[in-house]
């Protein structure tokens, strides 16, 4: 295994350490000011870590999760949701970690704090916007009313900007999001420039700057979620390899009913004797369900040649 002088901030224990630490509040704060508008266009000034139970089999496998309260300058507060996934179709998952930590709140009624959630996510979630940030909202056709809910998600494949290129607090975490890991101490000094605290969340990560138990728990943590994607492919393979095989059978059924010159009735009724699924037989014949189904019916009270009672041969009588 080749290491590398930075860990992956996408990683469940990483993103702890980066973001759900008191000595690196100052680091959260700067980031949610870069990539988060909040409702009152006022900047965060506290957070406080939310000690919320999570479920450590989704924090190892499909999400790393960093809870925290917000306040900004005038008091209003904001719950806020950090997500770093690697499992596709998350926009779904999303909405339903967002519902929890507003539903989590109706103890609290009428003070119920508006949840924002932010996610990292290391695939496309959205092919047809260009940028690798985008911010939904819950609007109707005229006016925004259900203001308590806002999502912003950062696609990391999409961002492709080189260190000669990064301009704006923006630029610097998305690059440091994507190309942490294999960043070298001499492009370090490039990326930092001046911005202080992009130079301390790369110390963060700094591998030897961590105790053995801190690196085994990162380690075990990769070691989970590379087990899990392992075994979505795996499945997606056996899948691919069902269908191909399923696809050849109805195949060749369909051609052996054809090639002997057989009726619309026929070949469904071939169809269901090789055991293909009601749904494939309808798509293929274009029937309905239910015209495949009272054919199915009728085989079912048809005996066949086996079945049938052997009518004996009277002998001829003799004249």
């Amino acid at each position: 295994m080749r290491y590398t002088k930075f860990l992956d901030p996408t990683n469940y224990f990483a993103l702890k350490q980066l973001f759900a630490t008191e000595k690196n509040k100052d680091i959260l704060i700067n980031f949610l000011n870069t990539m988060l508008v909040f409702k009152t266009k006022l900047p965060i000034v506290e957070v406080e870590f939310l000690q919320k139970v999570q479920n450590l089999d989704i924090a190892y496998r499909k999400t790393s999760i960093v809870d925290v309260l917000c306040k900004d300058k005038m008091g209003n507060s904001y719950i806020v949701q950090i997500h770093t996934s690697r499992i596709m179709d998350f926009e779904k998952n999303a909405q339903i970690y967002a519902s929890g930590a507003y539903c989590s709140q109706t103890d609290k009624y009428p003070d119920i704090k508006e949840v924002v959630f932010i996610a990292i996510a290391n695939f496309v979630m959205f092919p047809n916007k260009k940028r690798c940030k985008s911010d939904h909202v819950i609007l109707d056709s005229e006016n925004p009313d259900l203001k308590n809910f806002s999502f912003t998600f950062i696609e990391l494949p999409k961002f492709t900007k080189k260190i000669t290129e990064l301009f704006t607090m923006e630029d610097k975490w998305c690059y440091f999001f994507k190309h942490a890991k294999e960043t070298s101490s001499e492009e370090l000094d490039k990326i930092i420039g001046k911005d202080v605290i992009i130079e301390k969340a790369y110390r963060v990560l700094d591998r030897f700057s961590w105790n053995a138990q801190e690196l085994l728990a990162y380690e075990e943590s990769e070691k989970r979620m590379n087990d899990y994607l392992s075994s979505l492919g795996q499945k997606f393979n056996e899948g691919m390899a069902e269908g191909r095989a399923e696809g050849r059978a109805e195949g060749r059924a369909i051609g052996l009913a054809i090639a002997k010159g057989k009726s619309q009735k026929e070949i469904v009724e071939y169809m269901l004797q090789e055991k293909l699924p009601l749904s494939v037989v309808a798509k293929v014949t274009q029937l309905s369900l239910e015209e495949v189904e009272i054919i199915q019916e009728s085989l079912k009270k048809t005996p066949s040649k086996s079945e049938r009672p052997v009518k004996s041969k009277a002998p001829k009588k003799k004249n």
